[in-house]
């Protein structure tokens, strides 16, 4: 029993090794080509621009401290169940 339960830990821990995979230097396929250029784009994208994330998807993150205790403001849709 307990080597079943250790056999499938070490499973996991290989897979979990296996997905860490490095994303450097990627290019496509041979006999691929990377996807047509956006419209209204003037050339297509490169594959380190492809796996950029765009602002949208991973926000700045806001370090704004609070400076004072302010009173929030009322929030007209905070009704009491019906």
């Amino acid at each position: 029993m307990r080597s079943v339960g250790r056999s499938a830990l070490v499973g996991c821990g290989m897979l979990a090794l296996a997905a860490c995979g490095q994303n450097n230097g990627l290019k496509p396929q041979a006999g691929q080509s990377l996807p047509r250029a956006p419209y209204g784009a003037t050339q297509s994208p490169t594959a380190a621009e492809l796996m950029r994330p765009s602002p949208q998807a991973r926000p700045q993150r806001s370090d704004e401290l609070l400076r004072k205790s302010e009173e929030r403001r009322g929030d007209e849709f905070d009704l009491p169940p019906s």
